[in-house]
């Protein structure tokens, strides 16, 4: 049997059915589905027993917490109920907030979100982060690393830095992930998936290209060929 690719899913749906059917079609070519904000808030907690269905598929929860430290691990602990099997939160809440996460979802892998992927320099300069991205982003990798995420989020475009920062064994997920010739829609810094794969990412997020697509099972099953001829 074909390993599933490493591939999280944004099942970025507008209802519940629509989530389940993409999450089917998807599962046997990609190994993770995730869950964003809207979902989750318009569904909450069976939102992930849909997506997950009788498959075993890995759960990405995408809630990008970011409060103070007694409030994050209570949500933390509230969700981790559910299983899933990576928790994000914001790496800009600071260490203590970070350390909570974890601490309160010890079965969960938290992931430190370093710089949202819609953001471009101008932007990160608006809100008083000046240099380039990928500078930002490696410091912020360094201070979620220290006080214990085991994943990191951050752009393609910031990978190979992160990775350099931080070692071979912390996951780093990389949205803004878009096939060659795909629209980059709201995503500012992207790569194709081949490109992320070989600067250092370990999951690739990867949204509208396969549930956007006539056949999204189809799509999926494209991507995951096409990784696997650059891995042999």
């Amino acid at each position: 049997m074909t390993t599933p690719a490493p591939i999280a899913v944004a099942l970025d749906a507008p209802d519940l059915e629509t989530a389940a059917r993409w999450a089917g079609l998807v599962t046997p070519h990609v190994s993770t589905v995730k869950v964003g904000l809207e979902l989750y808030l318009r569904y909450g907690p069976d939102v992930i027993a849909s997506v997950r269905g009788a498959s075993g598929v890995h759960v990405f929860l995408d809630l990008k917490l970011h409060d103070i430290p007694n409030t994050v691990a209570g949500a933390a602990r509230a969700v981790a109920r559910l299983k899933p099997t990576i928790l994000t939160v914001h790496a800009a809440g600071g260490p203590a907030m970070i350390k909570a996460a974890v601490e309160s979802a010890p079965n969960t892998k938290i992931a430190a979100v370093t710089l949202l992927t819609s953001l471009s320099e101008a932007d990160l300069r608006a809100i008083g982060i000046p240099g380039a991205p990928e500078d930002a982003a490696r410091r912020m990798a360094a201070v979620a690393v220290g006080a214990g995420a085991q994943a990191l989020v951050c752009s393609p475009r910031e990978v190979a830095a992160v990775r350099a920062e931080v070692g071979p064994d912390v996951m780093l997920i990389t949205p803004g992930v878009r096939p060659a010739g795909a629209d980059t829609q709201d995503q500012a810094r992207v790569a194709t998936p081949e490109a992320a794969l070989g600067d250092g990412a370990d999951l690739l997020v990867i949204g509208r290209p396969i549930t956007g697509a006539p056949d999204p099972g189809a799509a999926a099953a494209a991507i995951a060929a096409a990784l696997r001829r650059v891995r042999a």
